[in-house]
């Protein structure tokens, strides 16, 4: 294993939060976050941000906003 620089580790960002990397590439990125103040903190910025977007997903709509969303459709398939 080795450092794989700030570029590579930018580039992979995304896929390494989603644990969409092979092993070896994930172990370099993340020794590479271990000791690149800067990389690191991008990967929190990441972090919290894949944790809001799960959050997100995972909230509702309130009844009262589906109905009048659903009125609204029906009002225009009608036009």
């Amino acid at each position: 294993m080795g450092d794989c620089g700030c570029d590579k580790a930018k580039k992979d960002l995304e896929e390494y939060l989603h644990n969409e990397l092979c092993s070896e590439e994930a172990a370099d990125i993340r020794e590479h976050m271990e000791n690149c103040t800067d990389c690191s903190d991008e990967l929190k910025v990441g972090v919290v941000l894949t944790e809001a977007v799960k959050r997100a997903c995972e909230e509702t709509a309130p009844e009262q906003l589906k109905a009048e969303v659903l009125l609204q459709i029906r009002s225009y398939q009608k036009h």
